[in-house]
């Protein structure tokens, strides 16, 4: 199994990152992170989410954020979609010229999570989630459609491909034109993702899968990189690692951390390999310094700390802040 020459990742900070910290960040440092991210050369990028305002008060800056975030030709901008009525406020900012490029929504192959997480069975998911498709693509807005839980869930335990394999038909058949395959709670490993994958590439031969690992259980590089090894081309990824279950108030589902996979660790590791992202790094290491002081903590980030390998000679280099090492 062969890297590919390049990948396409998308930066969730703003949306799947932020979803999870229960400080609220300002709508301005959200701005700042965002137009950060477009300047570091992202491709892709989550901006926000169309989630109730009472629910996660988080997002309560949607259509604020959208409105004055800097927008790059090329950039694709994406954001969640929880639902009918978040649809109705989207739809507003599309036609007055302040709207996305994609849309993700999201139904876990685990009915019983679906139910903690979006109040919805599958049948009610669905229902819903194909009349905003229809909507959407009479819009030009392209579909994420989104399979949470694939390797396992943190209420209903294993999970069969056959189970994945429903949520992802079904979207592909409403028109969805990328399935994100999401590893909801950091359950996966290397092995599991290569079968897993591997099946659905056979019953989905013409499917572009999108590679969206969580960093619970320290794999979330390793998983990456075996979808990675399979072809497929596209990647998420968030600063610092944060990520997760939503901060509603609600019971939590899953202990430890539950971020996403490390951008500035996963970024560095893959041009090490020769797999070119089109993400600046040192641009990159900046955001994630920035983001720890707008979050006030110390982030997962092993990169920002350590720095890209060096190749050539340099001069030493400490940390800012750090205690100089005594000299002989």
């Amino acid at each position: 199994m062969a890297l590919p020459d390049s990948v396409i990742a998308c930066e969730c900070w703003a949306r799947d990152g932020l979803q999870s910290m229960p400080v609220l960040v300002s709508t301005d440092d959200k701005v700042e992170m965002l137009n950060r991210i477009v300047a570091a050369g992202y491709p892709k990028l989550e901006v926000t989410s169309f989630s109730h305002p009472k629910l996660l008060p988080q997002f309560a800056d949607a259509v604020d954020v959208l409105k004055r975030i800097d927008r790059r030709p090329g950039t694709s901008y994406v954001v969640l979609m929880p639902n009918t009525k978040g649809f109705d406020r989207f739809e507003t900012c599309v036609k007055e010229g302040y709207g996305a490029d994609d849309i993700i929504l999201m139904i876990s192959a685990s009915e019983k999570h679906n139910l903690l997480n979006f109040r919805a069975s599958h049948e009610e998911a669905m229902a819903e989630h194909a009349a905003i498709m229809r909507r959407a693509h009479g819009l030009g807005v392209r579909i994420i459609g989104c399979a949470g839980t694939v390797y396992g869930c943190p209420v209903k335990g294993d999970l069969t491909t056959a189970e994945v394999a429903k949520i992802v038909r079904f979207y592909l058949e409403e028109g969805a034109q990328t399935i994100m395959l999401g590893d909801t709670t950091g359950v996966a490993n290397p092995r599991l993702v290569r079968e897993r994958i591997g099946e659905l590439m056979a019953m989905f031969p013409r499917a572009e899968f999108i590679a969206h690992f969580h960093d619970t259980r320290g794999t979330g590089i390793a998983n990456s990189i075996a979808m990675l090894e399979l072809g497929v081309r596209y990647v998420d990824c968030s600063i610092g690692a944060i990520g997760g279950q939503p901060a509603t108030g609600a019971a939590k589902y899953s202990a430890g951390f539950t971020g996403n996979t490390c951008s500035e660790d996963l970024i560095a590791v893959l041009e090490e390999m020769g797999v070119r992202t089109g993400v600046d790094i040192h641009a990159l290491i900046d955001a994630g310094r920035r983001a720890e002081e707008i979050l006030g903590q110390r982030l997962r980030s092993n990169v920002i700390r350590s720095g890209p390998v060096i190749h050539g000679e340099s001069s030493p280099e400490k940390e800012p802040g750090a205690p100089q090492a005594p000299r002989a």
